[in-house]
């Protein structure tokens, strides 16, 4: 009787171990399949955007008022500000927003003022924080300067051509337009600020554009914000966003939801990265990614969805070197590189995707490990400073913030 029950758990246990071996190979071939259908659309949306892109004629040139938020300075912050002094287009004026008056950054900012003495340039440097992030509240600062009611917003690191201003501008020649935005470029310095780029060209923009080909694009990115002065105060101003990480996503999600139209230009900015010590950029990323989960729940776990590397390789080693394995395996990793190769390479011409192409599977193991650690923890680090997530994005200190202090500087 005792050893009748012992072989009756023995085969209980066995059909149970052999039922979660099942499940867990059906997962593994299922999102190795449904990554095979996102590469291929990603280049199917690609295509459609960068084929299919409307032609301005470049007759609509309403005055510009350019914020740039700034902190800190690196070798080529000069160039990256200058990039924005030398556009051809009739009209614009150009503040920058620092907090601390004593910023490094403030000695490039006197020498741009003097070299480009014939524009209208201000600063305006304040200790007082509208909320948590502190870029947020250099750009309101700036805004209060603001002569004109079309606002462009741009990072600090990115650089962009003479036609630049005059181009991103023209979709707003269309009164249902209130927010554009920019894909970007990679410029790199060192191996590991390279390595972490390599993912933006091959694997964050090709989402970028499968989202705008399903629904349009419904967020904005830092690299180029271009928004009227109605829709801003409209959804409440930079106050409204003052206290969340992904302050560039909310600038574009927030018009889309009070029912204007956001729009996707085909003008490539060329993002500036400095070399970073390796804690450094996987501080970057880990705090990028949990920011995304905390903005956009859903659209973080449905990244698992676009791991076909790492799930196609476990599943070949889940099935022991079976054929199935490893034609699944060849099949995910084909479409895989033939997405970064058209979209990082031949749509993007992005320096990076073409100098790192074949270090793209590494790269994706890379990111589907910090993708899984991004699901712990609520606990951020920006610059000096801790921060604590909550549900939807927003910051919440975990250091004191700084003393209020105002200041501006005319140009």
């Amino acid at each position: 009787m005792v050893h009748s029950q012992r072989l009756i758990l023995l085969m209980v246990g066995a059909t149970g171990q052999e039922a979660l071996r099942h499940f867990v190979l059906g997962l593994l071939l299922l999102l190795s399949l449904s990554a095979i259908a996102y590469y291929g659309y990603a280049i199917y949306a690609a295509n459609k955007f960068f084929a299919n892109s409307p032609v301005y004629q470049q007759t609509f040139h309403p005055p510009v008022s350019i914020l740039r938020p700034i902190c800190g300075i690196d070798s080529k912050t000069y160039e990256n500000l200058a990039s924005f002094c030398q556009q051809n287009y009739p009209e614009y004026q150009i503040i920058f927003g620092v907090q601390d008056p004593q910023d490094p950054s403030m000695e490039v900012v006197r020498q741009i003022i003097k070299d480009f003495s014939n524009l209208d340039i201000q600063v305006t440097a304040s200790l007082h924080t509208l909320g948590a992030n502190r870029k947020v509240s250099n750009l309101a600062h700036a805004a209060t300067k603001a002569r004109y009611d079309i606002l462009l917003l741009a990072d600090s690191d990115v650089r962009v051509e003479s036609d630049y201003l005059s181009r991103v501008i023209q979709p707003l020649s269309d009164p249902a337009v209130r927010v554009v935005t920019c894909l970007c470029r990679s410029i790199t310095q060192g191996w590991v600020t390279t390595l972490e780029a390599l993912s933006t060209p091959t694997d964050f923009l090709p989402g970028v554009l499968v989202s705008t080909a399903l629904e349009g694009i419904k967020f904005a990115m830092g690299q180029t914000i271009v928004i009227r002065r109605s829709a801003l105060e409209e959804i409440g101003g930079f106050a409204a966003i003052a206290d969340y990480l992904a302050d560039d996503f909310h600038l574009g999600f927030l018009p889309t939801q009070a029912g204007y139209k956001v729009v996707l230009s085909d003008y490539l900015i060329d993002h500036v990265m400095p070399q970073s010590a390796i804690a450094v950029s996987i501080h970057r990323q880990t705090r990028w990614l949990v920011g995304i989960r905390a903005s956009r729940p859903w659209g973080y776990v449905g990244l698992i969805f676009t791991h076909g590397t790492v799930t196609s390789l476990l599943f070949l080693l889940a099935t022991g070197g079976s054929v199935l394995g490893w034609s699944l395996l060849g099949v995910t990793w084909i479409m895989r590189l033939a997405m970064a190769w058209f979209v990082g390479i031949r749509c993007l011409g992005d320096p990076v995707a073409q100098k790192l192409f074949w270090l793209v599977p590494l790269r994706d193991g890379m990111s589907f490990v910090l993708w899984g650690y991004s699901l712990i923890g609520n606990t951020v680090k920006w610059r000096d400073r801790q921060f604590r997530l909550t549900r939807g994005g927003k910051l919440i200190a975990l250091t004191p913030n700084l003393p209020k202090q105002v200041k501006t500087i005319a140009g």
